[in-house]
């Protein structure tokens, strides 16, 4: 799956980013799978792949977090690169 779709404008090929909804959606199922518990979290869209970054409490957010994309994109390549950092007490 391709993140990026081409379109000609005039004569001129240029690849435009169609993932500004795309990566607000993301972002808002992984806030609401998690109950907004992931800290800093950021999803990078690349034409291949994404990535999620950030960081949890439990290894159990980190994969509803990684849910949330898949969600919405069963089929691409996730690199799920949040740090679990438990609570201390």
């Amino acid at each position: 799956m391709d993140l990026f779709e081409k379109r000609t404008f005039g004569s001129e090929n240029a690849v435009v980013p169609a993932v500004a909804h795309l990566e607000h959606e993301l972002e808002h199922r992984v806030q609401a799978r998690t109950g907004r518990r992931i800290r800093d979290l950021a999803i990078e869209l690349q034409p291949e792949r994404v990535v999620l970054r950030g960081f949890a409490s439990t290894y159990y957010l980190k994969q509803l977090a990684q849910q949330g994309i898949r969600d919405l994109l069963p089929s691409i390549y996730l690199e799920n690169d949040i740090t679990v950092v438990p609570a201390t007490n």
